[in-house]
């Protein structure tokens, strides 16, 4: 049910790189697993009964303004307004910003309208966009990101800290997923046995074996785009005693898994810095949700109903 239009408030969190991508044996379907960090994007949408159009800021936020639009022009209560997007994901570096941006579009435009939304509806509107992260779904999620369709939720990842470096410049996700180079059977075996890997580590929350495929997924993604530090910098992990080591597979981050579990953490923080500071231009340190993100922040109207779950 809808109500009067108001001023609509939606978020996302961000995915920092992803734990594994590649591609299933069964199928030969494009996947990736998201590794959910505590920076995202919030949309605020103010509605104007007295314009037909959609203005957004920043500007260059040119694929949420086409979300929104297609969102009103099927509103029963919503004609156009502004929409602001205020994040702290940086673009074109792997950590999810795009989707993060559509994800909170949607939730504050339905906000607005007075209506929770879930998340197959996003999935569905965001489908006809562009490939996307599967963080408009809770918890580590395994996603068809070409296809912009749930494989299967992970579930809660343990505490970690990621040491990340950013090795400069800009990936386009979009051009780069229109590239799929073949992948050998022996290949697309391996990615399945690590996503059945994967899955058991996440559902018992194994920091060691979440890593341990993080890392081998880092090393199978230079099959795709060359990256000279890595070798280096998972040998530089396993001395330091890091979980593993975890990339952006389409765009310019690596990083260094921690368990926040360790006495030792923030020593191996600042020897992760000084390890990632070798090779990028700038370093950075997330965190995973815990004890996992919400299905969206909702307003306390939803919360308080459970209409937003």
């Amino acid at each position: 049910m809808t109500g009067d239009p108001r001023v609509g408030v939606g978020s996302a969190f961000g995915s920092c790189g992803e734990l594994l991508q590649g591609v299933t044996a069964e199928h030969d379907r494009d996947f990736l697993v998201t590794l959910p960090i505590t920076r995202g994007t919030v949309a605020i949408f103010e509605p104007d009964p007295h314009r037909r159009t959609v203005s957004v800021i920043p500007a260059h936020k040119t694929k949420s303004r086409m979300l929104a639009r297609a969102l009103l022009a099927r509103s029963a209560v919503l004609r156009g307004g502004v929409l602001t997007l205020l994040g702290d994901l940086p673009e074109g570096k792997g950590l999810a910003s795009s989707t993060a941006d559509l994800v909170a579009t949607a939730r504050a435009v339905a906000d607005a309208e007075g209506r929770p939304i879930r998340s197959a509806e996003i999935e569905s509107e965001l489908r006809r966009i562009e490939p996307s992260d599967g963080v408009m779904y809770p918890g580590a999620v395994a996603f068809y990101h070409r296809d912009v369709r749930l494989l299967a939720p992970l579930g809660t990842l343990p505490p970690l800290t990621v040491v990340t470096g950013d090795e400069g410049g800009h990936v386009d996700t979009v051009a780069f997923n229109r590239r799929r180079p073949g992948f050998t059977t022996a290949a697309k075996r391996e990615y399945s046995a690590l996503l059945t890997e994967l899955t058991a580590a996440v559902a018992r929350r194994d920091v060691t074996a979440i890593g341990a495929v993080a890392t081998r997924s880092a090393e199978l993604s230079t099959v795709l785009r060359a990256r000279p530090h890595l070798d280096a910098t998972i040998t530089a992990a396993r001395n330091l005693g890091a979980a593993g080591v975890v990339v952006a597979h389409s765009g310019t981050v690596t990083g260094i898994l921690l368990d926040e579990a360790d006495p030792a953490l923030p020593a191996k923080i600042g020897a992760a810095r000084r390890i990632c500071a070798g090779f990028a231009t700038a370093v950075t340190v997330h965190r995973t949700w815990q004890p996992a993100p919400p299905d969206w922040t909702a307003p306390a109207r939803f919360l308080m109903s459970g209409a937003g779950r």
